[in-house]
């Protein structure tokens, strides 16, 4: 059981997500269904709140003291990313957002990915279903490296 709550905090944690949690689930030889179903959920349980209140906090922190520059520079990168994302997309807005949380590279992810969601003011039901899709492809891209071999470092190199 310990392993399993491991599993779900390693899918919980930015960058890491989906893409660490599996790949440890296999190197403890812990069984897949249950592993995923546990990698799958930890991922899955930021991702209300980075929509609902991610955008929110920058806004608040953006004329705030210490952190100002940092929080405004987080919403304007977040805004022009968006945007050009927004214009190439088109309709495939919501596809374009499972492809980014599903490829498992540097910086995608599903807590990245509701961030820009909620930047760029989406629907919340449809950008949860296109961030749960993603989580999906990723979790299946990692056990699939993971049980050919393959590192992590190597998928991210």
């Amino acid at each position: 059981m310990k392993k399993y709550i491991w599993v779900f905090l390693i899918a919980m944690v930015p960058l890491i997500e989906i893409r660490g949690a599996i790949p440890y689930a296999v190197i403890w030889g812990l069984p897949l269904i249950p592993s995923i179903i546990v990698a799958v959920i930890g991922n899955m349980v930021p991702v209300p709140i980075i929509f609902l209140f991610a955008r929110k906090v920058l806004e608040w922190g953006k004329d705030k003291p210490v952190i100002d520059k940092f929080f405004t520079w987080c919403l304007e990168k977040g805004e022009k990313g968006g945007r050009k994302l927004e214009a190439k997309a088109g309709k495939g807005l919501y596809w374009a957002l499972f492809l980014f949380v599903g490829i498992p590279l540097p910086g995608t992810g599903a807590w990245t990915g509701m961030l820009a969601a909620s930047i760029l003011n989406m629907d919340f039901k449809k950008s949860t279903l296109a961030a749960l899709g993603g989580v999906l492809l990723a979790g299946a891209i990692m056990l699939t490296a993971s049980l050919l071999g393959v590192g992590v470092y190597q998928l991210t190199q």
